[in-house]
């Protein structure tokens, strides 16, 4: 059967960000998406300069009521982003309500995207709106390590702080949580980023089975955009195909993310020459020189079961 996606997320005209990094590998899965650009800038914001315009929540309105006109506003899947306005994010909210009232089985997988390194990158005044409304619709959320903190107002200093952490945002509504970058030590030192996932699943006879993982994902010597998007586009995808296994499904989307990211390094240190430090454009992601590795992924990143109950 088709299976629809509304993306909701920045767009730019030149590299991958946002629903760029999110509709070419969802449509190369099989996906039928829809976007809706919260911005429409020339480049990502890590350009030098860069130019373009911001969608307002009254021309979000006017788009939707387009679609519900047509009666063409179903969907099986909602993935939500980048938005940087407080009555956008609010209409949002509303149409993410409405869809799941036309369609309870709808799965909502949200990034919620604030910030990171301990510094927000929106207005401060969406965290509300996150915690109170949008968090507790989700039912995949994907935030960082700093985003999982603003929520719940916990420190992640520890694997314990994180799985309370985890704890405490599946409290809020999710069933699956996956923090998809921390900055803990793996077991493997300092080379790794560590991501924590875990997955509350209730069953027909009405008792809970729950499962937390964690990978250790190389790291690269590079500050990469679009990542985020791409990991939440793809755990979308992976958890589709395999909604009962979190761990199978954090393994092809981590995976995948590796793959991407080391064509990209190679490629911008061709570009760039020995010794030179690549530029934003030549850090653009190689997303589809990677389709293949994007429709099966080899899986080089192994998942650690942390608990099982």
């Amino acid at each position: 059967m088709e299976c629809r996606v509304l993306s909701i997320q920045s767009h730019v005209v030149r590299g991958y960000v946002g629903n760029k990094s999110a509709l070419f590998p969802l449509q190369v899965l099989g996906f039928e998406v829809d976007s809706i650009n919260s911005v429409q800038f020339s480049n990502h914001t890590g350009y030098a300069q860069w130019k373009g315009q911001v969608l307002t929540a009254e021309e979000l309105n006017v788009l939707y009521e387009g679609l519900k006109l047509n009666q063409v506003n179903n969907y099986d899947y909602i993935l939500t982003g980048y938005s940087r306005d407080i009555s956008f994010l609010e209409k949002v909210v509303s149409i993410i309500q409405e869809l799941k009232k036309a369609n309870p089985s709808l799965v909502y997988v949200c990034d919620p995207v604030m910030g990171d390194h301990g510094a927000m990158y929106v207005p401060e005044n969406l965290l509300p709106v996150y915690k109170t409304q949008v968090v507790a619709m989700a039912d995949i959320l994907t935030p960082n390590q700093y985003e999982a903190e603003m929520l719940t107002g916990r420190k992640i200093n520890t694997k314990d702080d994180a799985i309370e952490v985890l704890d405490l945002l599946h409290e809020m509504g999710p069933e699956t949580v996956v923090l998809t970058s921390t900055d803990l030590l793996s077991g493997n030192g300092d080379q790794f980023l560590v991501v924590l996932g875990s997955q509350k699943i209730m069953k027909p006879d009405g008792t809970t089975s729950s499962l937390k993982i964690c990978l250790d994902i190389p790291k690269f010597d590079a500050v990469f955009v679009g990542t985020g998007d791409l990991f939440a586009a793809m755990l979308l995808a992976w958890t589709h195909r395999h909604p009962e296994d979190l761990k199978v499904a954090c393994e092809k989307t981590v995976s995948v993310m590796h793959h991407v990211i080391k064509r990209t390094v190679t490629y911008a240190n061709e570009l760039a020459g020995p010794g030179n430090k690549p530029s934003p454009a030549q850090l653009e992601l190689r997303m589809v020189q990677s389709k293949d590795d994007i429709e099966n992924p080899a899986i080089v990143v192994q998942a650690k079961v942390l608990q099982k109950c």
